[in-house]
C-alpha cells in the first residue's frame, strides 16, 4: 500500500535485517525501524512494535531465518531450537507465527538459504492471500454499504491489503461508495490509530465511534454489516479476535446484521478442536490504566488516565462461537463456520 506516494510492505527483509513499520508511533509519526538480530525481532513482536496476525507470522519467519543465519557452527541446533522457543513465547494466540515458525524451521534444517526463502515466501503468500480475500469480499459489499470493523485487520496488520479491510479496498477502488464505522478498540486503540489512519491514506470515509456505540448504531440501522479479523480460528470455526468481538458479533446477531470474519487458512487451526482450546493472552495492565498520545506542541507523552491505585485485567482477545458468524472470507473463497467446511478448505 502506499503511504505518502511510496509502497510499503508492512515487514520485509534485507540480508540479515528485517525492516517493519513502528505501528506503536502511528497515526502520529511514520518511521520504519531495523530489527538486526531475531532476538530484536522477537522484541518487536512483543511490544506490538508489529502486530496483526499475518504481519506477526510474517515477522516471526523473518526471525526464524535470522536464528538460522545466526546460529554458531558448534551448537547450530541447539541455539536454533531456543530460538524457536523465544520466538514462540513473544504472542500466544497468533495462530500465524506458530505456522510460520513451523515452516521456517523445517526448511532451515536443510540450508541456512532454505530458511531464508521460506520466510519470503510466508511473506509473499501473505500479501497475494490478503487481496484474493479482498476480492472475495467485495462481492459481499453493496454500493452504499456502512461497514463497522473492530481493531486493525487492515494493511498494517498483515503484510499487504489486510484482511478485514482489504474488501473494503477494492469496492472502494472499483468505484463503490461505502463508510466505515471504526471502533476505537481500547486499551490500545488500534482502530482509532491504525485503522482510522489507513483509511485516511486510501481516501475512504469514516468515523472513529467509541467501542459501546456499535449497538446503539445497529439498532438504528446504521450498520449493513461488520467485517473483522482473526487471530486463530479453531477447527469448528470459533474464532479468536481482539477482545470485544464477541460482544459485536452477539449485537450483530440480535439485530439481523450479517458478521464477517475475514482471514487465510494459515490462521485456522485443525488442531484446536474450538474456542475453549485458544490460549487467550493476558497483557500488561498499563495498557489499560495508560494512554499515549501527541501534545498540541508535537511531544508524544503517556499519562495515568485510570483511578490511582487500581488495577487492571487486560485480556487482549475474547472467542466468538462459530454459530454467531455468518461466514469467514478466505483466498479461497467465502465458507459457512463449521467442521466440515473448514476441512474441505484445508485439504
Amino acid at each position: 500500500m502506499k503511504v505518502g506516494g511510496t509502497e510499503y510492505r508492512t515487514v520485509w527483509m534485507q540480508g540479515n535485517t528485517v525492516f517493519l513499520i513502528e505501528q506503536n508511533l502511528l497515526p502520529f509519526s511514520f518511521r520504519i525501524h531495523q530489527a538486526a538480530t531475531y532476538r530484536e525481532s522477537c522484541e518487536s513482536i512483543s511490544t506490538m512494535r508489529i502486530r496483526g496476525a499475518g504481519a506477526i507470522g510474517a515477522m516471526a519467519g523473518f526471525a526464524m531465518a535470522q536464528a538460522f543465519l545466526e546460529a554458531p557452527g558448534q551448537s547450530y541446533l541447539e541455539f536454533v531450537c531456543e530460538a524457536r522457543r523465544d520466538i514462540e513465547a513473544t504472542r500466544p494466540t497468533a495462530r500465524n507465527l506458530f505456522y510460520a515458525t513451523e515452516l521456517v524451521y523445517q526448511a532451515g534444517l536443510k540450508t541456512r538459504e532454505q530458511a531464508v526463502l521460506m520466510a519470503q515466501w510466508i511473506a509473499d503468500k501473505d500479501a497475494a492471500d490478503s487481496q484474493k480475500i479482498g476480492e472475495f469480499g467485495n462481492s459481499l459489499i453493496k454500493d452504499g454499504f456502512q461497514i463497522e470493523t473492530h481493531c486493525n485487520a487492515g494493511w498494517l496488520a498483515f503484510v499487504d491489503f489486510g484482511t478485514a479491510l482489504s474488501p473494503v479496498y477494492i469496492a472502494h477502488n472499483s468505484g463503490k461508495k461505502v463508510f466505515v464505522y471504526v471502533d476505537e478498540t481500547r486499551p490500545r486503540s488500534q482502530g482509532a490509530r491504525l485503522t482510522a489512519w489507513e483509511l485516511n491514506q486510501a481516501g475512504i470515509a469514516h468515523t472513529i465511534i467509541p467501542d459501546n456505540a456499535g449497538a446503539w448504531l445497529m439498532s438504528k440501522g446504521k450498520v449493513d454489516m461488520m467485517i473483522v479479523g482473526a487471530d486463530r480460528i479453531a477447527a469448528n470455526g470459533d474464532t479468536a479476535n481482539k477482545i470485544g468481538t464477541f460482544e459485536k458479533a452477539i449485537v450483530a446477531k440480535e439485530f439481523g446484521i450479517p458478521f464477517y470474519v475475514a482471514a487465510p487458512t494459515s490462521t485456522f487451526d485443525a488442531e484446536c478442536p474450538s474456542g475453549k482450546e485458544i490460549p487467550i493472552e493476558v497483557r500488561s495492565q498499563n495498557e489499560v490504566l495508560y494512554q499515549d498520545g501527541i501534545t498540541e506542541d508535537g511531544r508524544h507523552e503517556k499519562i495515568l488516565v485510570c483511578s490511582p491505585g487500581s488495577t487492571a485485567l487486560n485480556p487482549a482477545f475474547d472467542v466468538t462461537p462459530a454459530h454467531y458468524i455468518t461466514g469467514i472470507i478466505t483466498e479461497k473463497g467465502i465458507i459457512r463456520p463449521g467442521a466440515e467446511a473448514i476441512r474441505q478448505i484445508l485439504t
